[in-house]
């Protein structure tokens, strides 16, 4: 069984990740086939849309935990290929329809996406913030979400299809039903379109989206130091185990709040 299933439709390609027993969680084969797939997407002249989607309850559980327990390393492996999608050289638009869970790395994938469907019953979080000593910062701020409701995504609180549908997230909200056919709809639209101008104008609106700032990167990579790293591995053991994690965390408690700071403008 393929870990990733593709297929033609006309001008359409499906790309469907295949673990439904592991929720679609991305181990390094996934990501490699995830890789050979858009590859062949991006230099395929036939064709022009993207609808990425999963199979069974998960669109994608993210960071494969037993995998990462296993080689011992926190992230998982990442293919030695480049990915299109992952490095934003992929110039063509792409269709999310989000048939489940999407959380952590998943939760990603939606959001490198540009038009997004789901079932009612999805549910979405970011889980940095679980399983590494730095949360999600940037993502809410990516989404021009307010403040408070970034905080609420970056600190790994859930959410529904539903809330995040009312807050522009998601384009489209519909039954199991209607997923595809849904997603199958907005791709036919965007072929009408003249193909310099769906291109053109999918570029343009990504380059709009709003990035932190160098300074801001500067800080996170700092911040990532700040804290104990054996809780990376010990977050992800206590998830593959069913647990309370039994975190150790800062290592000298008098430090907790020496935290490293952005550098002053002007």
């Amino acid at each position: 069984m393929a870990v990733v299933e593709t297929e033609r439709q006309g001008q359409v390609f499906v790309v469907r990740m295949n673990r439904p027993e592991r929720l679609n969680a991305l181990n390094t084969e996934m990501r490699t086939e995830l890789a050979k797939a858009w590859t062949a997407f991006r230099h395929d002249k036939d064709l022009e849309v993207a609808i990425f989607t999963g199979t069974g309850r998960g669109f994608c559980a993210g960071e494969d935990m037993k995998e990462s327990l296993e080689k011992g390393k926190a992230g998982g492996e990442r293919p030695k290929m480049e990915d299109p999608f992952m490095t934003g050289a992929l110039e063509k638009p792409v269709i999310a329809a989000i048939n489940g869970f999407a959380m952590g790395g998943g939760f990603m994938l939606v959001e490198r996406t540009d038009l997004r469907v789901a079932v009612k019953e999805a549910v979405f979080e970011v889980s940095e913030a679980k399983r590494w000593l730095l949360g999600g910062y940037n993502h809410g701020h990516i989404a021009n979400m307010p403040y408070p409701v970034a905080l609420e995504m970056a600190l790994g609180f859930r959410f529904t299809a539903q809330r995040f549908h009312e807050l522009g997230f998601v384009n489209r909200l519909v039954s199991a039903e209607e997923l595809m056919p849904t997603a199958m709809s907005m791709a036919e639209h965007l072929l009408t379109l003249p193909p310099a101008s769906r291109v053109n104008t999918v570029h343009m609106m990504r380059q709009m989206r709003p990035e932190p700032s160098a300074d801001m990167k500067d800080l996170a990579t700092a911040l990532h130091e700040h804290g104990a790293k054996s809780d990376l591995m010990e977050s992800r053991a206590a998830f593959a185990e069913k647990r309370k994690p039994n975190f150790k965390g800062w290592n000298d408690p008098e430090d907790r709040y020496r935290l490293p700071q952005a550098k002053k403008r002007g």
